[in-house]
């Protein structure tokens, strides 16, 4: 883990990551975490569906906070589909089944954050 400090730059500074072959057309920017900045609690991440992406439907023991930056989307929670636009924030509980989808011809975009591993259970 890095020892913590100030950070300041803009999102596309830092590496879009391919998530793989369980969630197609996602890539995913580690804004803040523990392992790069140092954050001992709360990691905040960039999602980004491209046209026709989507996560995998999947649950695990912590929470999400999200809020859509841009594009149209939707997550699958709580046994249904919401759409999603931007100012829109979702919060997903432990636990709680979802996936999340590009709604639309432009790329999705939604912070997400979570905590960081040591917290995560």
């Amino acid at each position: 883990m890095a020892d913590s400090k100030a950070k300041v730059c803009h999102y596309t500074e830092i590496p879009a990551e391919v998530v793989g072959e369980q969630a197609p057309g996602a890539r995913m920017r580690w804004l803040i975490d523990d392992t790069h900045d140092g954050a001992p609690v709360y990691a905040l991440r960039m999602v980004e569906l491209a046209p026709g992406g989507h996560s995998p439907h999947h649950n695990h023991n912590y929470e999400h906070e999200n809020f859509v930056v841009e594009g149209k989307g939707r997550v699958f929670i709580d046994g249904a589909w919401h759409a999603l636009a931007p100012g829109d924030v979702v919060f997903v509980p432990a636990n709680a089944e979802h996936e999340y989808a590009n709604a639309g011809d432009t790329t999705f975009k939604f912070l997400c954050g979570i905590p960081v591993p040591k917290l995560r259970g």
